[in-house]
Parts: structure tokens; sequence; C-alpha cells
């Protein structure tokens, strides 16, 4: 997800821009891994993940559970009740004897020191997940392959992602994002017409293992387009979609100015541009998303970003930290700007990002769901970027729908046990009309607020195609 921090980007390319993010799972989410080699009898043939999970959990015991609770005190998490997203929802008998086992052998796994405050967020995620695959199952969802959403494939994708994240985030193969632009690792054998430099390299190969030829972007699709009702799903704006790709086809640039509503995003993102057509999946395995620092620290968030095109950048709030570390954090965030420029001028990129610098919140009284302002000057740093390119850089408004899919804390407090939920539900986007990049500096308020009354004009067709009506604030059906 997006903190609400604003980016430390260098004086000489923009000032006080606000940072934005993709996704961010809770490190401590990684004790569920415990659970799953006991789980369900049902992941029998998932031994080998299995074995993996097993040989960690004693280490998991004695050192990584202090690193789970450092992780989720040390930095701010967001806590509030979900209760006005909560419906009354019956389980399947299946899925609820695999969820049943997989929170009896979290809580008798989870070592004494770390239960207090792992337990309750820990077993509300699991119940939520099996829960949304439970929904899914029963309204006739299908895989993409035709096949039906079962308890297994529960199992089955929280065991991989698990076993990613013990991996990659925590164990002794820790990934480490080496470039400001990290290009998703599709796998060695992903594309026979390209070959991939980076999986020639021996040390890669060696990091990923038995992994070298897995396609983490696919991975994490896999992960949450189960719990998403995409027969019921909106794509809105196709017409502007397939003008954006002819634009990057053409060698030009496009960024796509999106309000942020869930930490599964980028997965919204794939599922619903797969929807439309196979040419629109591939530009959504082509978006860059720019992303906070955590996304490539956090435990769990680690397999998703490795899976996903990245740019990196320190938080203002993150960089003046520690004294110590600024100065190699502002050289960081001054590669990153570079990076970004480079692939402009290359051509043909799409980005996507969050002007708000966070995700939107509901208003606790109301239980409408506005977009959360856009930031003038992350905005201006973008057009700026573009113009400095010398490339054509096209700016759509996209409106994005996915606040049930995970729906977020209301507030953000210090502290732990925050509660993520998942929901089955359907989801929207609305790509607009493109917002030209014109006018000087005297007026380039106008450029923002028009981007901004675009995605609330889509965002609000959106709630009203979907049947959320209950979501919209009064100011926009004024």
């Amino acid at each position: 997800c997006l903190h609400n921090q604003p980016l430390c980007v260098p004086n000489k390319l923009v000032q006080n821009s606000k940072q934005q993010s993709t996704m961010k799972f809770s490190s401590s989410i990684l004790s569920t891994a415990l659970l799953v080699s006991a789980s369900c009898s049902s992941a029998a043939a998932f031994s080998t993940h299995q074995r993996t999970l097993a040989s960690s959990s004693s280490s998991m015991r004695t050192t990584s559970s202090t690193t789970f609770l450092a992780s989720t005190t040390e930095k701010e998490t967001e806590c509030s009740s979900s209760s006005s997203t909560s419906t009354t929802r019956t389980i399947s008998p299946e899925f609820k004897e695999a969820r049943d086992q997989a929170i009896a052998t979290l809580k008798a796994q989870l070592p004494p020191e770390a239960a207090p405050a792992l337990e309750q967020p820990l077993a509300h995620f699991v119940s939520e997940y099996f829960q949304a695959l439970s929904d899914s199952a029963a309204a006739g969802t299908k895989n993409p392959n035709g096949s039906a959403v079962t308890p297994q494939q529960a199992v089955k994708n929280m065991l991989t992602t698990l076993s990613y994240g013990l991996k990659y985030g925590l164990g002794k193969d820790k990934f480490i994002f080496e470039d400001v632009r990290h290009m998703a690792l599709r796998g060695a054998d992903f594309n026979d017409a390209v070959t991939d430099a980076r999986y020639e390299k021996e040390s890669l190969r060696e990091k990923l293992g038995p992994d070298v030829t897995t396609d983490f972007y696919a991975a994490g699709c896999d992960f949450f387009r189960p719990s998403i009702d995409l027969e019921h799903s909106l794509v809105l704006g196709q017409d502007n979609l397939k003008k954006a790709q002819e634009q990057i086809e053409a060698g030009e640039n496009v960024v796509f100015l999106a309000n942020h509503q869930s930490e599964a995003d980028p997965q919204v993102v794939s599922c619903l541009f797969e929807k439309v057509g196979k040419e629109a999946g591939e530009l959504a395995a082509h978006v860059t998303y720019v992303a906070g620092h955590k996304v490539t620290t956090d435990a769990l968030a680690v397999p998703f970003s490795m899976g996903r095109n990245l740019l990196c950048i320190h938080s203002k709030k993150h960089i003046d930290a520690d004294p110590e570390t600024k100065p190699a954090k502002s050289r960081q965030n001054m590669a990153a700007m570079n990076g970004m420029l480079r692939g402009l001028k290359d051509g043909g990129m799409a980005i996507w990002v969050a002007p708000s610098g966070g995700r939107d919140r509901r208003n606790v009284d109301s239980g409408k769901v506005p977009i959360a302002p856009f930031d003038q000057k992350t905005v201006d740093m973008f057009r700026l970027m573009g113009n400095k390119s010398k490339v054509p850089t096209h700016f759509y408004p996209m409106a994005m729908v996915s606040y049930d899919l995970c729906p977020p804390p209301d507030f953000v407090e210090a502290g732990v046990g925050e509660q993520r939920n998942v929901r089955f539900t359907p989801i929207g986007i609305a790509i607009m009309d493109e917002v030209p990049n014109v006018g000087g500096a005297e007026k380039r308020h106008l450029f923002t607020e028009k981007a901004e009354e675009e995605c609330i004009v889509g965002y609000t067709n959106l709630l009203k195609g979907l049947k959320m009506d209950k979501y919209i604030p009064e100011e926009y059906s004024s």
C-alpha cells in the first residue's frame, strides 16, 4: 500500500513530492507458514514446499519470531475495525475443515513470546482468505483453466506464497533488490524469443535454486485471482486503454494516475486487463509500479515485488530517520529518478502511480469511500520527467474500485494487530480520457485538478455499475 509520506526527491529534479508505493503485507503474516505443513490432508501434493517450511520452523521459533515482533512494533501499522465491511458469511464444510486445521496448527506452533501479538491477526488473515475462496467456489467461479476453486487451492496458494516469503524475505537466500529499477522475474524459460540475461548469472541461479523457472508475476496473480468476482467486474474506458496500448507500441510513454484502494491493486490491474484481452493482459505485465522501500524489505511483500516491475524510492520520513544512512538513501533516490528518466527516454514505458500517497479511506461517520486527493507536487514531478525524456508522454487518469477486496483500516496508528481482510467481490477499473500535458508552471494546478476530477467521474461510474452506490460520497453526486 502507499504510505502518506512525501517522497524525498533530489532538489535538482523536484522538491517535496509524495511517496508512492504498490502493496504492503505485514511480515508477521509469514508466521502462518508454520500452519501449512499440517493444515490439511489436501496439501499432500505440495510436499516439497512442506519440507521447506518444516525445515524453517525450528529456526523461526528461535530467531524469526523475534524478527516478526520487531518488525511489527517498530513500524507504523494501521489499526481499526472493519466491521462496516464485514457481513455474516457461511463457509462451506470443506473450506471450514481446512481453515480450522490451519488455525489450530498456527496456535500450536506460534512461540509463546510471539503469540500475544500475532495469533489473532494471523488467524484472522487465514480465516478471511479461506472464507473468500469458499464464497468464490459457492458462486461457481472458475479458474483460467476452467477448474473449480477448491480448499486444496486455498491451501496451495497460502503455502506457496508463504514458502516464498520465508525463503526470499527472511532466509539465507533473502532476495536483494540490487537495481533501483527492478524488472519482474518471470522465470528462466518464460520467453523463448527474448533472453533475460539475469538468469545467466550463476549467483541468481543459485539463489533461486528450484525456483529458477518460477514466474513470480503469475504467482502473485494466482494468489488473488480466485478471490475476485471477475464475472461481475467492470473495465470502463476500453477505448482509452486501447489508445494507450497503441501509444506504447509506437514507442511513446504512458503514465496512469490512479487512486489506490487495496493492497492487491497491482493484481487488480493485471486480472482486469486480462479480462479485456490478451494484449491488454500483456500490457499489465509491462507496467512499472512506483514503490516505497518497504515493498522490497517487508518479508511477505518481497515475493510479490519480485514479480513486478518496480521503481523504489525512500520516503522522506524513512530517509530522515537515520542521519548516518541519509546520504546513501538520497543517492538511491537520485538513482531511482535517473532510472525512471532512462526508461522514459527509451520510450514505450508504462507507469502506474497513485498521486494521493496512500489508500482511499472510508469515512467512519458516513460509510462513504472518497478518493484521496491527488498531490500536486507528485503529479508535477511525473510531468517534469516526461518532458525531460523528450519522448511523448501521455497521462491517463485511472479510477479503481477494489476497496472491498482487501478493505483497509480506517486509520493509521502506531502499534500492532492490523486485521487484514479479504473479500470475494467484483472490482473495477475505468481508464479515463487522456489529460494533455500542456500548460506552464502558473497553470500546473489545473492539470492535477483535471486528472483528479476525471478519476472521480470514473470512480463514481464504476460504483454505480457495480451496484456499490453506498460508497459514493454525496459531493460526487452534485
